[in-house]
């Protein structure tokens, strides 16, 4: 009688093949990626994502190229780590470079896999999260290579506002490769391992002649402080790794869902006594506005966006009786919280992305004005500074603005103003809403009185308080229905939950378009 024929033998050379996939073709090089400080691929993906839940995609995918030694080496993966799985329960696409295969380089069949995870989350409507560590384009494949760079960018961009996408740097990402970050919504970066660039140094040295480091041209904190390219800066993998799934427990899985919402265990009535002290009344004292935010928040828990750049605005994700909120708010401590070119351009981004994704956006307001000076006119404050302004008047979801102390001039208006559109104004006893600060508004309105007085200095100062007394005192917005009420300070954070819990389901539609033409 002759045996049954059986699956053994295909089962075990499936489970070979499958093992020596995870593994990787060298041992050496697991070692090599060690020794530098640095996780590999799967590693990383077992730290992002809850324990057991990841399902790969192509593990087998083989590369087909030929010529300068390729088809003698073929690994499984072809260098990158693709699929789906689960934080905190919720599905989130990946996709991981694996260093010790071609130095992590882009091939066809590299890019291929990436295009079919991306193409996946989209369908799936979840968020996306690329592990980058890869050193480009495969040169020896050539423009096939290229070519699968520009299908990444494009689904980058069919993607954005449709689903969270953030990229992790942990590893080198020079050439084309930086771009697709560059379109993502949030970047994260680790110290010493993570260095981006269009052009690497040695090129730098030979066009122009300077001599600078891989880090010292595109590192972690040179992204994160100077160019703006990075939000989030941290010193190792499993920390950043970490941030990452926090920051994508605030956020929804995609546009047509609303944040996912938390118990709420601090209570919404909670009266917030140190904000009395905190924010001193004289609008030239500087204070932390960051001290302002933790008193209002859940748990004093709030997520900065970009906390290194731009720093006179502050940006954040934190929850308000368990809901997500987006908030944006001028920092005093900071060149006195002025609105300059970069705080500008870091503020509408933001917006923007919270109005894509159902957040809503708290203002907190204590803005002096924008900064004067002819390096922020050549330098575009007029068009850049209209960035903020476009994304708040763009912004559909609820809007909630507090004028903490002072707001003067346009950048009162830009502040999301009761005026371009924030659905409920609210003020701080003492606020002073005005074109200008009384003292600069005096020299103007009364300069040729206090010139001919014979006590100038006097007079001056007696024009201060009358202009004061006139059109700056803390109610003069509110008898015109520019702010919608005046509060006790230790009631913001009840009013604001209130005010967002009136506004959660609130329906408002721009015009039909294509899309708006925001200024560049």
């Amino acid at each position: 009688m002759t045996a049954e024929p059986t699956h053994t033998g295909p089962l075990d050379e499936l489970n070979r093949i499958k093992e020596l996939a995870r593994e990787g073709p060298d041992p050496r090089a697991t070692e090599r990626q060690h020794a530098k400080g640095k996780l590999t691929a799967r590693e990383r993906i077992d730290c992002l994502l809850d324990k057991g839940s990841f399902t790969e995609v192509e593990p087998l995918r083989r590369h087909r190229a030929t010529g300068f030694g390729l088809e003698a080496k073929r690994p499984h993966t072809d260098g990158v780590v693709t699929g789906w799985g689960t934080v905190e329960g919720r599905t989130v696409f990946v996709f991981a470079h694996d260093f010790r295969i071609f130095g992590g380089a882009l091939g066809e069949a590299h890019a291929e896999k990436i295009h079919k995870i991306m193409d996946m989350a989209i369908a799936a409507g979840a968020p996306l999260v690329s592990l980058n560590d890869g050193a480009g384009a495969r040169i020896q494949e050539g423009v096939s290579a290229l070519a699968g760079y520009g299908g990444i960018f494009r689904r980058n961009t069919r993607a954005s506002g449709v689903i969270p996408q953030i990229s992790v740097m942990l590893g080198p990402c020079a050439g084309g490769a930086a771009y697709s970050p560059a379109l993502t919504d949030f970047v994260f970066a680790v110290r010493d391992i993570s260095q981006m660039f269009i052009t690497g140094p040695d090129v730098v040295q030979a066009v122009t002649g300077e001599e600078i480091s891989q880090n010292g041209l595109g590192g972690a904190d040179v992204h994160g402080t100077t160019s703006g390219v990075v939000h989030f800066v941290h010193d190792d993998e499993e920390t950043c790794l970490g941030e990452v799934r926090y920051l994508l427990s605030l956020l929804p899985a995609n546009n047509r869902e609303l944040p996912p919402a938390v118990p709420g265990v601090d209570p919404a009535d909670r009266l917030c006594e140190a904000l009395t002290r905190i924010v001193p009344a004289d609008p030239g004292r500087s204070y932390d506005v960051r001290a302002v935010i933790e008193e209002l928040v859940d748990d004093g828990e709030y997520m900065e966006v970009h906390a290194a750049w731009a720093p006179n605005l502050v940006c954040a994700l934190a929850r308000l009786d368990g809901q997500t909120v987006g908030i944006v708010a001028n920092q005093p401590a900071a060149t006195a919280g002025v609105l300059d070119i970069t705080a500008s351009e870091k503020g509408a981004r933001f917006v923007q992305f919270c109005d894509a994704f159902n957040i809503p956006i708290v203002t907190l307001v204590d803005v002096p004005g924008f900064l004067p000076g002819v390096r922020q006119e050549h330098e575009g404050i007029i068009r850049r500074g209209a960035k903020l302004l476009y994304a708040y008047c763009n912004a559909t979801v609820p809007r909630v603005s507090v004028v903490l102390r002072k707001a003067y001039g346009g950048a009162y208006i830009v502040m999301d103003s009761r005026s371009i559109g924030a659905d409920i104004a609210l003020a701080w006893p003492g606020n002073e809403i005005a074109v200008m600060g009384a003292e600069g508004a005096a020299n103007v309105v009364f300069r040729r009185e206090i010139a001919a007085a014979e006590d100038p200095g006097a007079t001056r100062r007696r024009k201060i308080e009358e202009y004061k007394r006139e059109l700056v005192h803390p109610f003069y917005a509110a008898e015109r229905g520019l702010v919608d009420d005046v509060i006790d300070p230790r009631e913001t954070r009840t009013v604001l939950i209130r005010s967002l819990a009136m506004l959660r389901r609130k329906e408002s539609d721009l015009p039909r378009r294509k899309h708006g033409n925001p200024p560049q």
